[in-house]
């Protein structure tokens, strides 16, 4: 079946000497996989490896087969360009720890048009501003509202935060939790916008900490979640 479509370039992995494997999620259709032959020895075509670079936002021609299968693509174009999403370092490292996130904690094959705009928008956002310190934490803490399970802070002023259940509490239960100053910085970054995230009252040390938490909360409601790789190189920013 032919569609047309916005899609998100999530990664891109080599396959043999000259082709790609792209992953994206796209606006019709949610997570596609395409395979590109002879993509990165080509010089004709209307098809370039730099179209598919982590969070390039394309419009496509693609042609979708069963779910679970490679497809593959007529036509790509980039419908929205970037100024410093690849010119800027510290903005680089965090589509790379973005993108490979996305690719490890969103899984749907069907239309899931809420959580396609909230990543286009988001991305958009960083491309366009300079404070970005503490991006990666709104959109991780933001990200799981799309994912069904943002956590529910109808009692945001008790003392212990469930991660396994998601919610705030005064009981005592088994299991993993957060209190003392690691609650302090969840709260902080729970419910912040994008525009608000560089007023957040976090220096390197409290900022690891709670991408840790983030990244446990995560680990505890994604099936066989992955710790991201570019982590290290994340953690190294914004000293």
């Amino acid at each position: 079946m032919q569609v047309q479509t916005k899609a998100i370039v999530l990664a891109s992995l080599k396959y043999g000497d000259s082709g790609l494997i792209v992953h994206c999620f796209t606006l019709e259709s949610g997570m596609k996989s395409y395979m590109l032959r002879g993509l990165l020895k080509s010089k004709k075509g209307k098809l370039r490896p730099a179209y598919f670079q982590p969070l390039t936002q394309l419009e496509l021609v693609a042609s979708h087969s069963n779910k679970g299968a490679l497809n593959s693509i007529k036509d790509a174009s980039v419908y929205q360009g970037y100024t410093s999403l690849y010119s800027d370092f510290v903005k680089q490292s965090i589509v790379f720890f973005i993108s490979e996130m996305l690719f490890n904690v969103v899984k749907e094959e069907e239309q899931n048009t809420d959580l396609y705009t909230f990543i286009e928008t988001s991305v958009n956002w960083l491309d366009l501003h300079d404070k970005v310190a503490n991006f990666h934490l709104v959109f991780l803490m933001n990200l799981t509202r799309y994912l069904g399970f943002y956590p529910d802070d109808a009692f945001a002023d008790d003392t212990c935060f469930n991660l396994t259940d998601g919610v705030f509490t005064n009981e005592s239960f088994l299991g993993p939790a957060l209190v003392g100053e690691d609650l302090l910085l969840f709260k902080q970054v729970l419910g912040t916008k994008f525009d608000k995230a560089h007023m957040l009252s976090l220096n390197v040390h409290s900022r690891q900490a709670i991408l840790d938490v983030l990244l446990k909360y995560y680990e505890l409601h994604v099936v066989n979640f992955r710790r991201p790789k570019s982590i290290e190189v994340l953690k190294n920013l914004f000293v």
